[in-house]
């Protein structure tokens, strides 16, 4: 990857990080439910007059729309509404890795490599610290709808891996169609039945927080990686998504003043170095055994000499 490549994987690194303490700004002036259902219908009704239908199966658009924007994102929001800061959030989420792996062995037959097997196990080893301790950052309802919604994603992983060369923006266009209706119902039916007296209440805070949800790491965040992946291998873009939960960490102890607790680092760490066996585990033993038969064919002329 080149300079500009980087620098922009990068762009979507923060954007992505910095989301999470975006959502709890927003969550702060509204109910998560209607907060979510606002954020795909400011991405919907305009772009979908723009942007051309991808061509996949109905089937994919509503279950990735389903799973992920209804589903997902109602879990998320609500966890991070009382049960779960943002840094953890960001952190936790990222069990969509380990659950995508997981189910694409079950159901697609893909082989677990030993590289990511390790790597399944560490990070399974920090997500447990989190299930057994109880602190300020998260309890265990919040990190228990959290790796839920962990789940949803790799359930609309599977189904996204299914329609290769498909344009990524294009197709979250036509998905976000797809939550703000059952999103408003869930909002009406468990939050509040007077929402428009609570769209006139919000400050200018909510609504920046919804444009940058809907616009920025949404519309974006996912043009500009799709982008990478046309122009670069996966191999190559994808390890990038491992400093996510690190940048979003970062800006929630810097915006939010979220700190953790020392078991939690341990867990964190854990799942950090889990996740980057599981992602790059097999690129570093190639690596390294390349490293070691290059310096076995040096060591005999240096000998000589």
């Amino acid at each position: 990857m080149n300079a500009k490549s980087i620098a922009l994987a990068l762009t979507v690194v923060v954007i992505w990080g910095v989301n999470f303490s975006v959502i709890k700004v927003g969550l702060h002036t509204l109910p998560p439910i209607l907060f979510s259902g606002l954020r795909f219908l400011i991405v919907a009704i305009p772009a979908v007059l723009f942007v051309p239908r991808p061509r996949v199966p109905l089937w994919q658009l509503l279950t990735v729309g389903l799973s992920l924007g209804v589903i997902k994102f109602s879990l998320l929001f609500v966890a991070m509404d009382a049960d779960a800061s943002a840094g953890i959030a960001s952190l936790l989420l990222q069990a969509q890795v380990i659950f995508t792996i997981l189910l694409s062995a079950v159901l697609l037959r893909e082989v677990v490599t030993r590289a990511q097997g390790l790597g399944l196990f560490i990070a399974l080893s920090g997500f447990a610290l989190f299930f057994l301790t109880t602190t300020g950052s998260a309890t265990l309802t919040g990190v228990t709808m959290i790796v839920a919604a962990a789940f949803f994603w790799a359930i609309a992983n599977l189904v996204m891996k299914q329609m290769p060369g498909v344009n990524l923006m294009h197709f979250m266009v036509w998905v976000s169609l797809i939550p703000p209706l059952p999103l408003f119902a869930l909002s009406y039916l468990l939050e509040s039945q007077h929402p428009l007296q609570l769209l006139q209440a919000t400050p200018l805070s909510g609504w920046l927080s919804i444009a940058y949800v809907g616009y920025i790491s949404t519309l974006v965040a996912f043009a500009l990686w799709g982008w990478l992946l046309n122009q670069h291998t996966s191999a190559s873009v994808t390890p990038f998504a491992l400093l996510i939960p690190i940048v979003g960490m970062s800006a929630a102890s810097i915006g939010l003043g979220e700190r953790l607790s020392p078991i939690e680092w341990v867990g964190a760490g854990l799942i950090v170095v889990g996740l980057t066996i599981s992602v790059l585990g097999a690129r570093l033993w190639r690596y390294l055994k390349q490293a070691r038969k290059t310096s076995a064919k040096k060591a005999p002329s240096a000998s000589a000499q």
